[in-house]
């Protein structure tokens, strides 16, 4: 059993060179007792992004705040809070910040996929 708030949740800051301002928390995962999915929370800050890429697994997307962009197999997706999406596996996507306040959004990954 785990009960907690993401004001308590370690914040890390993703060093990448095709990423841009983009901070990762593990709200739930094998630490806390899921042990086949990961529930992750991303703050993209102003005008971030992570790179245009594909992964072997699936992904669900769900905006809590702020405004963005969801490049998703060749077309663009506007984001706000509320909207949500489901990435299936090897599709080329990108997720973009594209508001001068930060994004946030829920991403679920199955645990092999928290990289």
């Amino acid at each position: 059993m785990f009960v907690g708030h993401r004001d308590q949740i370690e914040k890390k800051a993703i060093v990448h060179p095709a990423m841009k301002n983009i901070e990762k928390q593990v709200l739930i995962g094998p630490a806390q007792g899921w042990t086949d999915y990961v529930m992750r929370l991303f703050t993209v800050g102003p005008h971030g992004h992570a790179p245009r890429h594909s992964h072997p697994w699936p992904h669900i997307m769900y905006v809590v705040e702020g405004t963005g962009n969801l490049f998703l197999e060749g077309k663009d997706h506007p984001l706000s809070a509320g909207s949500v999406a489901y990435v299936p596996s090897d599709a080329d996507h990108q997720v973009q910040n594209t508001s001068d306040a930060a994004m946030v959004f829920i991403c679920i990954v199955p645990e092999y996929g928290d990289k």
